[in-house]
């Protein structure tokens, strides 16, 4: 399954649609072009923390934990700022956010704007589900994501859409993954540069 369809069900995608404004078809699309960047960038985070993932564990704790998600749900105006934190800590910088954003509109056809109000608290919700995840970690031993965040990332990034032909890589990930490195990330960034010169 999807992390565009579990955000759906949970109801993440509708809290952000009618905050937004927006359609729940806009709002998953969004979601489908923007997601692959969020996760590369724990992906990043997990490799660059030197402890790796249990590193990115006690990362998502400081960023907010569970809680960044309930607030998203929540009927309340989500505060973004946490969501901002998170991809500050994930992209690095305001110009990676803004390439993110123009790349994901190029792919889905809606405005870079929107997409940009749609990115903190897609984070908050990708920040919040992994964290409630990690927390479920042996209970939820039966689930597809079972392993650990380990597990959970791949999973994550394995069911970005259907794999193309003769890659191990998947979908939308491997379309954005230029260098074939595993992560679109660095490719996204490298844009970024170019953008700005």
């Amino acid at each position: 399954m999807q992390i565009t369809d579990l955000l759906a069900q949970m109801g993440g995608l509708q809290s952000m649609a009618r905050e937004l404004g927006v359609s729940e078809t806009q709002a998953a699309s969004g979601a489908e072009a923007l997601i692959p960047a969020i996760l590369g960038g724990f992906k990043k985070q997990a490799q660059t923390q030197p402890t790796g993932l249990e590193g990115l564990g006690g990362l998502l704790g400081q960023l907010g934990g569970g809680g960044l998600l309930d607030n998203v749900l929540a009927p309340q105006p989500t505060d973004v700022t946490q969501g901002n934190n998170v991809l500050g800590q994930i992209f690095g910088s305001k110009d990676v956010s803004r390439a993110v954003a123009q790349n994901a509109a190029s792919q889905s056809g809606l405005d870079p704007s929107l997409l940009k109000k749609m990115l903190p608290m897609l984070a908050m919700l990708v920040t919040g589900y992994m964290a409630k995840q990690q927390g479920a970690g042996t209970a939820a031993q039966s689930s597809p994501m079972s392993g650990g965040l380990g597990g959970l990332l791949g999973g994550l990034l394995g069911g970005q859409g259907a794999k193309p032909a003769g890659s191990g890589a998947s979908g939308l990930a491997s379309m954005l993954d230029l260098n074939g490195d595993g992560n679109a990330l660095d490719d996204i960034m490298r844009m970024a540069g170019k953008a700005m010169r």
